[in-house]
């Protein structure tokens, strides 16, 4: 298997994600509300899904199926844009 340096960006960005929320969940621990945390985490399901979709994107060769990802990528942009 050859080195594919997207991957290894997906990685690196979902690996930066992942150390993100976990400070943004200590700094925040006691001082939301169950709803605060409920969206906080629907955000970072966003976020996860995003990254794992142009992941997808970037290896996708069927036309079909990128543009059922690009699709779903735009709807998770607009839901975390909608969010914010």
């Amino acid at each position: 298997m050859s080195w594919d340096g997207d991957a290894l960006a997906e990685k690196m960005e979902e690996n930066f994600e992942r150390q993100y929320a976990a400070a943004d969940a200590r700094a925040h621990r006691g001082t939301s509300t169950p709803e605060e945390r409920a969206r906080s985490a629907q955000f970072q399901s966003l976020r996860v899904s995003r990254s794992r979709i142009m992941g997808q994107l970037t290896l996708a060769t069927n036309p079909s199926h990128r543009t059922v990802l690009e699709r779903a990528l735009k709807s998770i942009n607009d839901q975390m844009a909608d969010d914010e």
